[in-house]
């Protein structure tokens, strides 16, 4: 069992403090995806909450929100998993090693991880939607002992697109977890399930009344996600999505992410289904 980590109380940052890491190390996860792993270049490490974002700025560029990934059982390095799509992305995943990242943040809010303790939690990434997570995955594993039955469904287009390689052996040979990957279209090494994510719920077993579900992925397999744990009993506000959509300055002044009557880069990224219900899956809210 690793060290009990403790979740840190964050208080609300400097809203255009800048801070400078350094790149310290570089993992390849798809074609297109890569984690950094960031190291302050003074001071402890950065306090946060899973769930939550960072403002990552590439000199000369921009910058781009992007969700917390997981950090070192010490604190001292966060890590960030970044799809290169756009000119800052991409000038963030071509960092070299010895490099420097501005960080701002953390910001908005996370997982509600302390009001599931004592509960089953179940966790249903669609392909990039692992990363922010990840740091739930960690923190549940890491204090395996509050939580009851833990399972993590998670789904990519194909073998070459899941993330976490080494990770999701680790994670899928512990007896305390139920671990269930499939692919849209595998391929001829591929030897696990095939199929969108939700014909995983096939294979567990969830009381509705006693179990907090977590979801992150593209809006259309959220969608259906949320539907299929509807359909098995649990309630809208034990149902949590993360809308990280449209997000640009991260503090509410640009308007990219207004989601109904919500910012989500100020009153989420992480939202109980309650919350946003009413207009979920609508265009133009």
């Amino acid at each position: 069992m690793l060290a009990e980590q403790k979740l840190k109380v964050v208080e609300a940052p400097d809203t255009f403090k800048m801070e400078w890491f350094r790149v310290v190390g570089k993992t390849r996860e798809t074609a297109d995806t890569y984690t950094l792993k960031l190291k302050p270049r003074r001071g402890d490490g950065l306090a946060y909450q899973p769930g939550q974002f960072v403002m990552l700025y590439s000199f000369g560029v921009g910058e781009v929100p992007i969700s917390i990934s997981g950090n070192s059982l010490n604190g001292k390095t966060i890590e960030q998993t970044i799809r290169a799509v756009g000119p800052v992305t991409k000038a963030l995943v071509s960092a070299d090693i010895g490099s420097m990242v501005g960080v701002r943040g953390p910001f908005g809010r996370g997982w509600p991880l302390k009001e599931a303790e004592g509960q089953d939690v179940v966790i249903v990434a669609g392909g990039i939607g692992l990363a922010p997570l990840r740091p739930a995955i960690q923190y549940i594993l890491r204090n395996r002992e509050k939580y009851s039955n833990f399972y993590i469904l998670y789904g990519a287009r194909t073998p070459g697109d899941l993330l976490y390689k080494r990770s999701l052996p680790a994670w899928r040979g512990r007896l305390d977890a139920q671990v269930l990957v499939t692919v849209d279209r595998g391929d001829e090494k591929w030897r696990g399930y095939i199929g969108v994510v939700t014909t995983l719920f096939r294979h567990v077993k969830l009381e509705p009344s006693n179990t907090y579900a977590y979801v992150c992925g593209p809006e259309i397999m959220m969608k259906f996600t949320v539907q299929e744990l509807k359909n098995q009993g649990l309630p809208d506000d034990r149902i949590f999505i993360s809308m990280e959509r449209n997000m640009k300055c991260g503090v509410g002044l640009c308007g990219h992410c207004q989601f109904g009557p919500t910012f989500v880069c100020k009153d989420g990224p992480v939202f109980s289904f309650a919350e946003v219900s009413n207009f979920f899956g609508r265009r133009e809210v």
